[in-house]
């Protein structure tokens, strides 16, 4: 044994392995600064998420919550565009006078007919388009890149190329009915052909878009439905009927409220598709929507305090509609 010791200790001293040391204790600076650092990293991780979320909560309360405040408050005054901040309180005398307006019942009106005739039928289209999509089918990426066209369209280009296809006199909507015997229609001065002529823009702009909702949710049904219908017999639209409407209840629902709350608040289309008449939507306000009724209260007449009395009773609307939404899906969940 004293052999070993013996030549163990000058291969520590030829640069073989050190004597391991305890570690120093360390200094009261030290702990200190370890002891900060601690902290800050505890502050910083407790923190941060808000600051990474605060953007849009800055964004929110300067374009969101502050605008919704005050047009809540100013429909309960008396205010004009060119002295916004001359305020005289009028309690809810604005809402009683639009509630008494002829024109404002007109509006909603149109904006009803309107609504229904361009969500009804978009939707029906969207469903068969969706349906052919969802099998194999050749470019199928190409076609999806088609649907999607429309809503990236810009609206004034889209409603610009609408109006000249909607032309009374050189027209080509008219021209092309010339060949089946009916007569030019003035599309812009007659109420329900304006009104489908505004709903096509519609239908054409969001059609695509809803195409490729309902195919993405066609696509998560699973295939042993199919195949279970199949081995009963049932024919591809009884596959349709039986196990692909009923998987897309929520989807359709989804896209029901939201078409309804596009209706509600149409604006562009309408605005441009007459121009001369500006935001009356036509000469007699055949076509004039809530939107346009709005603006027209707040930027043509500048009466402040009406336009957000407008604009609240909208939101309202909308407040509805998701109520209604609301009850529904738990109806049809409590069904399922």
């Amino acid at each position: 044994m004293a052999t070993r010791h013996d030549t163990a200790a000058p291969l520590a001293q030829e640069g073989g392995a050190a004597p391991v040391r305890p570690p120093a204790a360390p200094t009261e600076a030290e702990r200190r600064r370890r002891a900060r650092l601690s902290r800050r990293w505890q502050r910083d991780i407790k923190w941060s998420p808000y600051g990474f979320i605060s953007p849009f909560f800055v964004l929110f309360l300067a374009f969101g919550l502050f605008p919704l405040v005050y047009t809540g408050w100013a429909s309960l005054h008396t205010v004009e565009l060119t002295a916004p901040t001359d305020m005289q309180w009028a309690g809810l005398h604005n809402y009683t006078r639009i509630f008494g307006d002829d024109f404002f019942w007109n509006a909603a009106k149109n904006t009803l007919t309107i609504g229904i005739i361009s969500t009804v039928p978009q939707l029906l289209m969207a469903m068969g388009l969706a349906h052919i999509l969802n099998y194999k089918l050749r470019a199928s990426t190409f076609y999806r890149v088609v649907m999607l066209a429309p809503y990236a369209t810009s609206i004034a280009a889209a409603s610009l190329v609408f109006v000249l296809l909607f032309g009374r006199d050189y027209g080509m909507i008219n021209w092309a009915l010339h060949f089946v015997g009916v007569g030019h229609i003035d599309w812009q001065n007659d109420k329900w052909p304006s009104q489908i002529a505004v709903s096509s823009i519609v239908i054409w702009r969001w059609t695509g878009y809803n195409a490729l909702i309902y195919l993405a949710a066609m696509q998560a049904i699973p295939t042993d439905l199919y195949e279970s219908a199949a081995l009963d017999g049932a024919s591809r639209w009884r596959q349709f009927l039986h196990v692909t409407l009923p998987q897309l209840r929520p989807t359709i629902l989804f896209t029901c409220v939201v078409s309804t709350i596009g209706a509600s608040q149409l604006f562009g289309e309408p605005l441009i598709f007459d121009a001369n008449k500006g935001a009356s939507g036509g000469a007699e306000h055949q076509f004039q929507t809530l939107g346009l009724y709005l603006y027209e209260q707040g930027w043509v007449n500048q009466h402040l305090g009406r336009a957000s009395a407008i604009a609240w009773t909208m939101f309202l609307i909308l407040i509805l509609i998701g109520i209604v939404n609301y009850v529904i899906s738990r109806r049809l969940r409590a069904s399922s």
